[in-house]
C-alpha cells in the first residue's frame, strides 16, 4: 500500500508539473502572437518607399546612358557608366564615406529647394583631365594641388553635362541645374543637418583603363515637393493622359513639310530580248509604250502619284500636273 500511495503522489506531482508546463507553453505562444517591438533608429530614418527609390533608380539609369554618350564624345575614348546602387542614409554617413580629398560639385536645381552634390572619385576625375589634355587617360592622385587651369577645365566639363541631368529628370519635373561650388574637401560642405536623410546614387564609371565611382547626393528637402511624382502610379497615369501640345504638333508638321523627296518622270517603258539588247548600236530606235499625246507618270520615291504633261519652262524641261493617280489607275492603263 505504501508503494501505491507513493506512486500516486508521484503521479499527482507529475500531473501538476505537466499542467504547469502546459501553462508556460501557452503563455509563450501568446507572447509570440503579440506584436513584436522593433527598435527604430531615428538617425537612419527611411523617408522614401521602395517604389520611390525604384523611380529614382530608373531616372538615373537614363542619366547614366546620357552621361556615357556625353563623356565619350568629349573625351574621345570608351566611357561606360551604370547605376550601381541607390540608398537612403543620413547626410553625416555620406560625408564620412567619401575620401577626404576628392572632387565635389555642388549644384542648385531650381525651382526645387536645396542643393545636390556630385562626388567624382579622384581616379575618374584625373582620367578625364588627362584625356582633355591629350593623354591616354591615366589617373593621377594629386587632388590637393589642383591648379586654376585644371579646376577650370573640370568645372567646364561637368557644367556642360548638366543638360543630361535636366533631360533625365524631365519625365518627372523641369529643373534648371547650375554649378554653384567646386570643392575638394567634404568637411567644408554642410548642405543639411547631419541626421537629414539623403538619397545617394552611386554610378559605376569606367573611362578607358581607369574605373571609379560617381556619387550623387540628393537631400530629402530637394525631393520633398515631387515625392508624389516618384510613384509608379503617377508615371503610368502620366503616360496614359499625356497629350501632344499644339506647339509640338506645329513643329512636327513644319519639319515634315521641309523634308526633301525625290521626283522622277517616266517617259515610257518597253521590253526587248537580251539578244536585241546586246546588238544595240548608235542610231537604233526603241519603241516605248507611251504615245506623244499620252500623259506621263510622275513618280514620288518610286511610287506613281500624278499624271503629267511634258513641256518646257524657261528653257528647261518641265512637267505640268494633270491629275492625281488613284489606286489602281496605273495598273488599269
Amino acid at each position: 500500500m505504501a508503494d501505491e500511495v507513493l506512486s500516486q503522489n508521484e503521479i499527482d506531482a507529475l500531473l501538476s508539473a505537466l499542467s504547469s508546463g502546459e501553462m508556460d507553453a501557452n503563455q509563450l505562444k501568446e507572447e509570440e502572437k503579440e506584436k513584436k517591438v522593433k527598435v527604430y533608429d531615428f538617425k537612419r530614418a527611411l523617408r522614401f518607399s521602395k517604389d520611390q527609390i525604384r523611380s529614382i533608380s530608373r531616372i538615373h539609369d537614363n542619366f547614366a546612358r546620357l552621361l556615357s554618350t556625353y563623356f565619350s564624345a568629349q573625351l574621345r575614348t570608351y566611357v561606360h557608366i551604370s547605376v550601381a546602387s541607390v540608398d537612403q542614409i543620413p547626410y553625416e554617413e555620406f560625408i564620412r564615406s567619401i575620401p577626404t580629398k576628392t572632387i565635389l560639385n555642388v549644384y542648385s536645381v531650381e525651382p526645387l529647394d536645396g542643393r545636390i552634390i556630385f562626388e567624382f572619385n579622384p581616379n575618374i576625375a584625373y582620367a578625364m583631365l588627362d584625356r582633355m589634355l591629350g593623354g591616354k587617360g591615366g589617373s593621377l592622385n594629386k587632388i590637393d594641388s589642383l591648379t586654376e587651369i585644371e579646376t577650370t577645365l573640370l568645372s567646364q566639363l561637368f557644367e556642360q553635362g548638366l543638360d543630361n541631368l535636366q533631360e533625365a529628370w524631365g519625365s518627372v519635373t523641369e529643373i534648371d541645374p547650375i554649378l554653384e561650388d567646386f570643392e575638394v574637401n567634404p568637411q567644408f560642405l554642410q548642405l543639411v543637418s547631419p541626421n537629414e536623410t539623403v538619397v545617394v546614387v552611386s554610378l559605376d564609371t569606367t573611362i578607358g583603363d581607369s574605373s571609379g565611382m560617381i556619387n550623387i547626393c540628393i537631400p530629402h528637402v530637394v525631393l520633398e515637393p515631387i515625392i508624389p511624382k516618384l510613384s509608379v502610379h503617377y508615371w503610368m497615369q502620366n503616360e496614359n493622359t499625356k497629350e501632344r501640345k499644339p506647339e509640338e504638333y506645329q513643329s512636327l508638321a513644319r519639319n515634315i513639310k521641309q523634308t526633301s523627296i525625290d521626283l522622277s518622270v517616266i517617259l515610257g517603258e518597253t521590253s526587248i530580248t537580251l539578244e536585241e539588247f546586246l546588238f544595240l548600236g548608235r542610231g537604233d530606235t526603241i519603241m516605248l509604250n507611251k504615245g506623244i499625246d499620252m500623259p506621263l507618270s510622275l513618280m514620288v520615291d518610286q511610287e506613281p502619284k500624278f499624271y503629267v504633261q511634258a513641256g518646257k519652262q524657261k528653257q528647261k524641261l518641265a512637267v505640268q500636273v494633270i491629275e492625281e493617280i488613284k489606286g489602281g489607275d496605273e495598273d488599269d492603263e
